[in-house]
């Protein structure tokens, strides 16, 4: 059995935390490492079993307690090299991590391997991870990106399980409070992906054989998760798939809220 569960997730911060039998890796490390260690444990887990934390990039909200959670845990950091050499150069690297580099081929840990793929946001470096579980199935983190690319969907097709980013709702931005330039930064091709933009791409991600989905990065501004996952099933129920039946869709909280298993 496996678990992906977020731990969190938003602007406010990002950490998703996925388990095998054999042992568990952290996606991202956007709060607190008392904050992190408070969650794992309550979704059940044990920061002893952690293989590793895999950053997917440089944002504040995905990295801001790694530099003490590193330090804590000591388990070895794996992110894209561009990725690497940001912290490395912003002192967020505690001496004597291991350093594993993501772009540079699939990563196997205990019983995981881990597959880096490249996202089009504004942070150098950017990307997203599938784990291949022992038994075949897969499981995919896939935030922070203002387009979504073949090379992604290649990666994501067969995926059982997906966190995917549904950030905004694209009226909902235009009339916000946002100033001009953040808007135009979020709807650009580097930015976050709309409700839309998602629902989208979700109907080949099932078709494809993803049975569970999380939609995540969900804006609290710009954003609800009704209209999240109303964009979601609408665009679903076009196929003929119906929630809870064909597939189980959730909608990511800031703060952990449940567990999603397959």
């Amino acid at each position: 059995m496996a678990r992906l569960c977020t731990l969190a997730s938003g602007s406010s911060g990002n950490a998703t935390y996925i388990s095998t039998n054999d042992g568990d890796i952290l996606v991202d490390a956007g709060v607190s490492c008392k904050a992190l260690i408070k969650a794992i444990s309550e979704a059940n887990g044990d920061i002893s079993r952690l293989k590793a934390v895999a950053v997917t990039h440089t944002h504040t909200d995905h990295i801001c307690g790694l530099k003490t959670f590193l330090k804590t845990t000591k388990i070895p950091l794996i992110a894209s090299n561009t990725t690497l050499e940001t912290l490395a150069q912003g002192d967020i690297i505690p001496e004597g991590v291991k350093i594993i580099v993501a772009d540079q081929g699939i990563i196997t840990l205990g019983d995981m391997q881990l597959d880096f793929f490249a996202t089009s946001h504004d942070a150098k470096g950017s990307g997203g991870y599938v784990v291949t579980l022992p038994d075949g199935r897969r499981a995919a983190v896939c935030t922070d990106l203002g387009v979504m690319t073949d090379d992604i969907r290649k990666k994501l097709y067969g995926c059982e399980a997906l966190l995917i980013e549904s950030n905004h709702d694209v009226e909902m931005l235009r009339r916000g409070p946002y100033p001009a330039q953040l808007k135009l930064r979020i709807l650009s091709d580097e930015g976050h992906l709309s409700n839309n933009a998602c629902a989208v791409e979700l109907p080949d991600l099932v078709k494809s054989g993803t049975s569970r989905i999380v939609l995540g990065h969900i804006s609290r501004e710009n954003n609800t998760p009704f209209l999240a996952e109303s964009a979601a099933t609408a665009t679903l129920a076009q196929i003929g798939a119906k929630k809870d039946e064909d597939y189980i869709l959730q909608t990511a909280k800031p703060k952990i809220v449940g567990v999603t298993v397959f």
